[in-house]
Formats: structure tokens, sequence, C-alpha cells
């Protein structure tokens, strides 16, 4: 199993990369979300990879971050999902659009994405709303594995400033952590998972700079008896 790339662009097309690592080009499917962030040709490069295999295919298929090739997995687990549905769900609504999506049923969401039928986005809630609080309780330290360093052993020729896929953005960051972190305070006051996932995923959507108190102090007013 391929797990990881490191090594310099070669070419970019619209659905895939090829990455030249020591001579050996790598072809690499992406989301369109992942393509924008890589790189031109030419520069450095480094991403986590899934392995399609097949009897008649090989494919690779390239994510910047941990978050997004552990929802690209169990999209992919869903019927009538392949790994090309699962790349325009990632990339029109980001790992942890996907997540939040899954975490309140929004079907509409998921149906948003080119190629998804009403089925089909219903299935995707359906089969992954349970797993989603545990997805999104790694979130942090997900996201934080992204944009990893080149080392100049992987590639023929040293750089001075390798450029890897960018990074996930800092806010992007702090709200999964501050989401893993809201989940496991909310687990530990005795919600189950999935009320304290969609409670988070709501209020993280309506306030995606939260820190970790105002988003426990949010779901706990979504969470609270009513009347």
């Amino acid at each position: 199993m391929i797990g990881k790339i490191a090594g310099r662009v070669d070419y970019k097309a619209l659905d895939h990369a090829l990455i030249d690592v020591r001579g050996v080009g790598y072809i690499v499917y992406c989301s369109e979300r992942t393509m924008a962030e890589l790189p031109p040709a030419g520069e450095a490069v480094a991403l986590y990879t899934e392995l399609l295999v097949r009897e008649d295919v090989l494919q690779l298929f390239g994510f910047t971050s941990l978050l997004e090739k552990e929802w690209h997995r169990l999209l992919i687990s869903v019927q009538g999902i392949g790994a090309k549905a699962s790349l325009a769900i990632l990339g029109t609504l980001g790992p942890e659009g996907v997540g939040r999506a899954i975490a309140l049923g929004d079907v509409t969401a998921i149906k948003s994405a080119k190629g998804i039928g009403p089925k089909t986005a219903q299935r995707v809630v359906h089969e992954l709303k349970d797993k989603a609080p545990a997805v999104m309780s790694l979130g942090g330290s997900l996201s934080g594995a992204a944009g990893a360093p080149v080392s100049d052993d992987v590639i023929e020729a040293p750089v001075a400033s390798p450029a890897v896929a960018k990074p996930v953005p800092k806010a992007a960051e702090g709200n999964a952590a501050a989401q893993a972190e809201a989940l496991s305070a909310l687990g530990n006051l005795g919600y189950t998972p999935g009320d304290a996932a969609g409670a988070v995923a709501q209020v993280s959507g309506e306030m995606p700079e939260a820190d970790t108190p105002a988003l426990i102090k949010a779901a706990l007013k979504l969470l609270a008896p009513k009347g």
C-alpha cells in the first residue's frame, strides 16, 4: 500500500497530477479542492495517498490531510459511492464540511456535489451518521497532519524553499481541534456521540472561528431541554 508520496510536480491536469519521485512518475487523482491547492509544475509536494486496486486498474488518489483521506475511505464504503463520487463530495464540501453535513443529516449538502443524486446522498448520510462523531473527534489531529515538509533526500535536486500542497488553513485546523475537544467534553457530560456531534456540527457551522469553550457553551444551549 502506498500511503504517502513526496516529490516534484511534473504536470497538473483537471483531475490528476503527475508527481515525479526520483525519476518515477506517479499519476495521482485528486478532488478539485486539492488540485487547486497543489503547487505549480516543477515545485515539491507531499500528499497522503490511497491506492485503489482492481483487476483492470491501479489508481492512486491524493489528499492534503489525513482527515480528508479518512473521509474518502468512509465515503467509498457506501454502496454507490466510488472514488470519483467521493472526490466530488470532498471537492465540493471539504473534509470538515462533509463531517458537518453527515452529522446534521444534511442530505441537500451532500447532493450538491456533482453526480450525486438524492438517493445516494440519503444513503451516505444514513450509513455514515453513526461514524461521523468518531472522525470528528479525531479532526484536530488528522487536520494537523497536512502539508508535511519534503526532505531533500526524497527528490533528486535540493530546493531552497520546497513548496507543498497548501496546509489546512489555521482557522479550519483550529476549528477542527475545537470540535474534537468539544465533542470529548460533551461526551464526558453524558451526551451520546450522535447528539454531541450534531450540536457541535451545527454551532461550528454558525461560528467557524469559535474556540473550544464557545463551542461547548453554544452546543449545550442546543442540547438543553426545550420548554
